[in-house]
């Protein structure tokens, strides 16, 4: 038997835990920078505006990343790519530790953001490797758990930062990539025969630098504040750049991402609601972290500290696992864009709770658990509606594309609560009025509400 095939049995029981780890681990050392951004500022005498960029820059890579391992992914050398990219990982990590200048640290965080695109790789290999039913209850397991990972990093994240220090957090990331990395190399097999694949270096340049200006715009909120004409001239850039990218991709041979196929109704639509369901969704996720950690002296807010706060996010992670685990039982009675639909109102849910109680701890959780059983649905669902018109050696890149889209989605949830909070800040205050989160809390109802309604458009033409 050759290395990388798979065995008649033995195998299937190691490759399916093997896939949900390296999935939960990049998805968790991608999260370090957000609950680690005020603590990175004091360590390395930054601002937090620099600081922030550690969450960013990781964003950045991984979105400009996944297309690209996406494509990979569908040729011949699949397994080298995921062990080569697991190993720029580690060497990422292994610079976060190093007593060196915050330029390093950045560069550390680039590396490890590239491990984002490994999600889609990883649902490429189930598909291949694995029976029709189990590799669809494995492939929405992995989206779940790419989730879930923002929910386990945060608290663990917070607890290391204060027992050891800012370094102490980043050693733990490098030690599970070290682990993931190991755990690969023993049981990602080969890839099928007949494959092949090649990159579209232009169109990766292309979307790199569109990708690069709509995240930069979506971090940096005093742009729109105090240079809106630049800020309005670089999104005119970045339109410009994504339709050139949209041209180039029909064009080629060899695309980066096959745009006919993402015209395709199905995919479309579940790309928009993606899209769409990722503002809100991280929106609200931003939205009841900062409130928990608002001093108390601001007449709200319950002055948490980075590890409690985070504790915050286990019920989005246990209760987002728990949904992500109910879903494929759901699946052979109800439609995918339906359950889209219902998991989008779950999180409607969320919002409206945190919209109208959050002036206990119990209510941030409760609203924080709705927020985790309805991602959970909504990404364990999602992956069916797409791979359901995609062929098995286009996986990795259609769900690459996915991914992409909703990592800016992500970017954009967060931006968009970042400058709610912002207009709601009163002249010489440093937080933002009590009100200014009910506000952002209803933006997000709407964007729910948008994507409910796409995922009812997609039933009605499945239907």
């Amino acid at each position: 038997m050759t290395r990388g095939a798979l065995p008649d049995q033995t195998e299937p029981r190691l490759l399916v835990p093997s896939l949900m780890f390296i999935a939960l681990v990049v998805a968790a050392v991608a999260s370090l920078g957000a609950p680690l951004i005020t603590s990175v500022a004091t360590s390395y005498g930054v601002s937090l505006g620099s600081a922030q960029w550690t969450l960013t820059i990781a964003l950045l890579s991984g979105a400009v990343a996944t297309p690209v391992l996406g494509r990979l992914g569908a040729g011949p050398h699949r397994r080298a790519t995921i062990l080569a990219t697991l190993a720029v990982v580690v060497a990422g990590s292994a610079l976060t530790v190093l007593p060196l200048p915050f330029a390093w640290l950045l560069v550390g965080r680039t590396a490890q953001g590239v491990g984002l695109g490994l999600t889609a790789l990883m649902m490429g290999v189930a598909r291949d490797h694995l029976s029709e039913a189990r590799s669809a209850a494995t492939v929405a397991t992995i989206s779940v758990v790419s989730i879930i990972g923002i929910g386990v990093g945060y608290p663990l994240a917070g607890l290391l930062t204060e027992l050891g220090g800012v370094r102490a957090a980043y050693g733990f990331g490098l030690l599970v990539t070290a682990v993931a990395l190991l755990t690969a190399s023993r049981s990602i097999p080969e890839a099928p025969e007949g494959r092949s694949a090649h990159v579209d270096v232009p169109g990766a340049v292309v979307l790199a630098g569109a990708l690069l200006l709509v995240l930069f715009l979506a971090g940096e909120r005093n742009l729109w504040s105090r240079h809106l004409a630049v800020a309005g001239g670089l999104a005119v850039v970045a339109v410009v750049l994504l339709s050139a990218w949209v041209v180039l991709e029909l064009r080629s041979t060899a695309p980066l991402v096959d745009v006919r196929a993402m015209r395709h109704p199905a995919v479309a639509g579940a790309n928009l609601t993606m899209f769409v369901g990722g503002i809100g969704m991280y929106l609200l996720l931003t939205l009841i972290t900062r409130y928990a950690q608002t001093p108390d002296g601001a007449g709200y807010g319950f002055g948490l500290t980075t590890f409690v706060a985070g504790l915050i996010l286990v019920p989005f992670s246990v209760l987002g696992f728990v949904a992500g685990k109910l879903t494929p039982r759901f699946r052979t009675r109800v439609a995918d864009p339906l359950l889209l639909a219902g998991s989008a109102v779950v999180v409607g849910g969320g919002f409206a709770l945190f919209a109208v109680a959050r002036s206990n701890l119990a209510e941030l959780f409760l609203a924080m658990g709705v927020l985790g059983f309805g991602v959970g649905g909504f990404s364990a669902a999602m992956p069916g509606v797409i791979l359901a018109v995609t062929p098995k050696s286009e996986t990795s890149s259609a769900m690459s594309f996915n991914y992409v889209v909703r990592s800016v989605g992500f970017s954009l949830g967060s931006a968009i609560g970042g400058l709610i909070l912002a207009a709601g800040t009163g002249s010489g205050h440093l937080l933002p009025d009590d009100s200014a989160y009910t506000t952002a809390a209803l933006v997000g109802i709407g964007a729910v509400t948008i994507t409910t309604l796409a995922s009812l458009v997609l039933a009605r033409r499945r239907s």
